[in-house]
Formats: structure tokens, C-alpha cells, sequence
């Protein structure tokens, strides 16, 4: 066989089921054998937009996500979406055709190695027939192992070569032996005391809780020592149905209720989250409390320079087992938290409705999250973007959805759609994502991919018809915010035009009206969400004003 097929043999062997990219010379043997072998290929209008859609899948699917362009211009347009990837450590294989080895002098070649290095990747390279298959398992294999993107290229001269057929493949996850890190003894039971002193502890759950499966076991040591329960961004509203002490997002997200409790703990319980700047806002957010950590890795410095005061290196669920059965046996059970003025602090409202600022054909984007979280079931999982209007909705979405939040990896615009095409590849149910104008435009042909493979994607743009963030900050430093003011068509009519469903609201009965479209009858949609300038977000509010809201 040719080392193409012998390469396509091998991501197939790898448990790779849909490809996202754009063909070209050097990678088409590759994806006609990928094809014959039944894997789905998803033809993108953009290379890095199809780096995007991989990474939804993968943070979906719970495996690498698979991306491929051909050589030179191809490659190079991953740029953005593998930085973006990095940052957000996600496993993915760049399947990169490559002009002929050593071809220098060739229009599209590009040094893929040293383009690998400045975007965070990666690299393997495939360089001799007989390696091929090695090479895909080395690739696989770190992406797994390492939860990191990898580049592979493989030169197009080097892919024709004859592939002698000898063994067969043995996959990646063959050779991943993954044991449960168990706590030291020691550490549990000085976490133990840590937590037996405490008069008001606090759990936040990070990702790594989340994907490890530990919600039972948070909500068991929660009960137990009447902690409140906080989520970091990655991980918003998990639990939320499930425990009546939730106060949502720690950090620069969180609602000023919650910012007031836990500027009253004396005790944090982290796991799987790895207490950054953001969810700790640098320490000032726990100013008096001590720290219990529980993770997989083997060290990591908090958000405030800090170190836990008990670090416990173990799994999530082991762990929390561990240390609960510890305070059992102690006979510890504490109060903390779980009072009724706590209880009524946290059921009240987030918002009065009286401070909406709808009319003259313009949405409060708070009120317009608001109805489209009561409208969309819970099943309905959620993708936010970064920028100023989706500020509205990483707050103040309250049902407990499946959320993917594109927050802080790179604070890249423009990717959170993109995901969400992923994401539904990866689970085939409907996914929305809120997104702000100036970033759905920018991969406005994407949305035409979604309905050529009609997708049930739902795209809510919030649309103040320019660069919100931008705006809002040149008003706070006395620059012209009219220089960031962009005027957009009619999305919900260009959405038509490119096949899908889509409308254009300024009420909340032309919302309502949308949303039930949709959920009716899932497909590719647009519902552009006219909104009114004259709400600042809260977390805007905090960062440009200190405002304590």
C-alpha cells in the first residue's frame, strides 16, 4: 500500500470518525483513503476555522479532534485557532501535507516545524515509509497524554512512497496506562484539619471535576461541611439543579452576591480547577481563607503567586472520597454556610427587571438573555464567545445547560461559533452559542458549512453593531467610541440567503417567537438580537470603573 493509505489506516485505527478541512494537493490522497474507510470528511471554508470546529469536537467528544489542510498558505491559516487550542489544552491532531521533503525552493513550502514551535504546537514529522504508522501513534499519543494540539506533516513525495504492510497498527490508547492517583495519608488528614477548623468553607469545581465525573462526591462533602458551591468559568452553572447553596461563578464573572460570600470564606476546597487570577481575582477574592487543592497534577501555583496550604495530587474522585470519609470518621459536620439568610441571599433575583432599558427598537441584552434562557431547554447545550456582549450572557445564564465558554484562550474573537459546529458534529444534538456581531462576521462563510451538513446550529448575536468591547472601553478612557461603531446587515436574512433559518428581533415576542422556531425544528440559524448600547456588563463595570456591582 502507499503511505497515505497506510497513514489514513492509522487515524482510523486512532478512533478518528470526522475530519474537518479543506483539501488541497498535498493532503487529497490522504482524505480520498480516509473516506474510503468511512471517516466523514467536513469541507471548511477556512483552514483555521476548521481548527476551531475540531476543537469543539474534541472538548465534545472527549477525544482528539482531527484537522487537516494542504501545504504552505493551507497550513499557515491555522495560526489563530492552534494558539487558541494551546491555551485552552485541547487534544487534537493538524493532519499538514507538506511539499516535497527538502524542497526548499518550492512556492508553498513553509518550515512547518518552526511554525509549529511559535503556534504552540506540537510537531512529528513524517520523514520515511517505514515510520509512517509511528509517527501517527507518537502524534495521538501526546495529543492524548499531553492534552495539547500536534501538528504532523507529512510531505506529499513521502506519502507516495510504497508502505510494506507488515504489522498491524497498534492505536495510542493501547499503550495509555492511566492509574488512580490515590492521596497520601498524610495530606488527607491535614486537609481534615484544615476543614474541621473552618466556620465557612467554600468547594469551587473546576473542568477537571466536571470531566472526571465528581459531582456526586462534591455534593457529599458539601453536605457535610455546609459549604457553598462555585464553579470556575469552564465549568458554569455544573450542579447548579442539584444543590440549593450555589452561588455560580467565582471571580470576575460572579454575581455580587456571590462576591460577598465568598469574601467570607476561610476555607477553599478546590478541584480540578486550578485557582487562577481570574477565579480568585488574584487572592482578593478569599483574603482570609486557607486553601485545599485536589488535582491530577503533580504541582501548581495559585492565581496569587501562592501555593495551596494542603495540595492533594490525586484524581477528583478519589479524593473527595478520601477526604469525606476522613471527616466522617471524625464525626465533623458542619453548619457553614447553609443558613436560611444565605439561602434567601442566593434565590434572590440577579436582576430587577425594572432596570431593563429596552425600546426605540433596541433589546437590554441582560432582558434578551433572560428570555432566551427560559425558552431554550436545558438539553440544549450552550457555547459563549469572549467580548463585551457575551459578558451578558457568561453571567447571567442561569439553567444547567452542558456549557463550552471560549473565555480567556487567547481572547481570540470569533472562535465560539465555530466550536459549536464541532461540538454538534461531536454529539448530533442542537447547540447554541452567543456570540457578538463583529465576531460572527468574522467566519460569516462558516455558517454555510453548518448548512451544507445541516447542523442544528443556533447563532444568537448579540448585535450592537460594532466592536462592544472596544466601545465601551474607549467611552471609560475619553477616546471616540464612534470609531468603533460597525453597521451590519440583516443577519437573520443573510442567514437565509445562505441556506439556513434566520430572523431579526427587537422585541421579546420576536424573540420568543425565534427561539420556538428553532426548538420546533432544529437546523443552521441566525437570530440577530438588536441591542441597545446603554448597558455596560458588570464585569465591564468592576474592570473600567470599580464599580462594586
Amino acid at each position: 500500500m502507499k503511505v497515505y493509505e497506510a497513514l489514513a489506516r492509522a487515524f482510523a485505527a486512532e478512533g478518528t470518525t470526522d475530519v474537518f478541512g479543506m483539501m488541497g494537493d498535498a493532503n487529497m490522497h490522504w482524505m480520498n483513503a480516509l473516506a474510503t474507510r468511512g471517516v466523514r470528511l467536513y469541507e471548511v471554508r477556512h483552514e483555521g476555522a476548521g481548527l476551531s470546529m475540531a476543537h469543539g469536537f474534541a472538548r465534545a467528544a472527549g477525544r482528539p479532534g482531527v484537522v487537516t489542510t494542504t501545504s504552505g498558505p493551507g497550513t499557515a491559516q491555522l495560526a489563530t485557532s492552534m494558539l487558541v487550542a494551546s491555551r485552552a489544552r485541547v487534544p487534537l491532531v493538524a493532519f499538514c501535507g507538506e511539499t516535497a521533503l527538502g524542497d526548499t525552493s518550492a512556492v508553498q513550502y513553509l518550515d512547518q516545524r518552526r511554525f509549529a514551535a511559535a503556534i504552540e504546537a506540537e510537531f512529528v514529522q513524517v520523514t520515511k515509509a517505514e515510520s509512517a504508522e509511528e509517527v501517527v501513534q507518537r502524534a495521538f499519543y501526546r495529543a492524548r497524554t499531553e492534552s495539547r494540539p500536534v501538528l504532523l506533516s507529512a510531505p506529499f513525495d513521502v506519502q507516495l512512497q510504497e508502505f510494506e504492510d507488515v504489522d498491524d497498527y497498534v492505536p495510542s490508547t493501547s499503550l495509555l496506562r492511566t492509574p488512580k492517583l490515590l492521596p497520601h495519608p498524610e495530606r488527607v488528614e491535614q486537609a481534615c484539619e484544615i476543614l474541621a477548623s473552618a466556620k465557612r468553607p467554600v468547594i469551587v469545581a473546576g473542568r477537571g471535576a466536571r470531566r472526571a465525573g465528581a459531582g456526586e462526591q462534591i455534593l457529599a462533602l458539601q453536605r457535610r461541611t455546609g459549604a457553598v458551591l462555585a464553579t470556575t468559568l469552564q465549568a458554569k452553572n455544573w450542579l447548579y439543579g442539584e444543590t440549593e447553596y450555589h452561588v455560580g461563578i467565582a471571580g470576575l464573572f460572579g454575581s455580587k452576591v456571590a462576591m460577598e460570600i465568598l469574601q467570607e470564606a476561610d476555607c477553599v476546597v478546590a478541584v480540578g480547577a486550578s485557582l487562577n487570577h481570574y477565579t480568585i481575582e488574584s487572592g482578593y477574592l478569599f483574603p482570609e481563607a486557607r486553601y485545599v487543592q485536589i488535582d491530577t497534577a503533580p504541582h501548581l501555583v495559585m492565581g496569587n503567586g501562592r501555593v495551596a496550604d494542603c495540595y492533594l495530587q490525586a484524581d477528583a474522585v478519589t479524593g473527595l472520597t478520601a477526604l469525606t470519609g476522613a471527616l466522617e470518621s471524625r464525626g465533623v459536620e458542619l453548619e457553614g454556610f447553609h443558613t436560611p439568610d444565605v439561602h434567601r441571599r442566593l434565590t434572590a433575583p440577579l436582576v430587577d427587571p425594572a432596570d431593563y432599558r429596552s425600546g426605540n427598537g433596541l433589546l437590554d441584552p441582560r432582558e434578551a438573555i433572560a428570555v432566551i434562557d427560559a425558552e431554550l431547554p436545558g438539553e440544549i447545550g450552550l457555547v459563549l464567545g469572549s467580548g463585551h456582549q457575551t459578558d451578558f450572557g457568561t453571567q447571567l445564564f442561569q439553567r444547567s445547560r452542558e456549557i463550552t465558554s471560549n473565555y480567556g484562550m487567547f481572547g481570540a474573537i470569533g472562535q465560539a461559533p465555530l466550536l459549536t459546529i464541532g461540538t454538534a458534529v461531536a454529539t448530533g444534538r442542537p447547540t447554541f452559542v452567543v456570540e457578538g456581531d463583529a465576531s460572527f462576521l468574522m467566519h460569516l462563510p462558516e455558517f454555510e458549512t453548518a448548512c451544507r451538513y445541516d447542523l442544528p446550529v443556533l447563532v444568537v448575536v448579540l448585535n450592537d453593531e460594532g466592536l462592544g468591547a472596544e466601545y465601551h472601553k474607549s467611552v471609560a478612557k475619553g477616546l471616540d467610541p464612534e470609531l468603533a461603531v460597525i453597521p451590519t446587515p440583516e443577519l437573520g436574512t443573510v442567514a437565509r440567503a445562505l441556506g439556513g433559518g434566520g430572523a431579526t428581533v427587537r422585541t421579546t415576542d420576536e424573540l420568543r417567537a425565534a427561539l420556538a422556531e428553532y426548538v420546533r425544528a432544529p437546523r443552521p440559524t441566525v437570530i440577530d438580537v438588536r441591542i441597545t448600547r446603554d448597558v455596560l456588563s458588570v464585569p465591564y463595570r468592576r474592570i473600567q470603573y470599580g464599580e462594586d456591582v
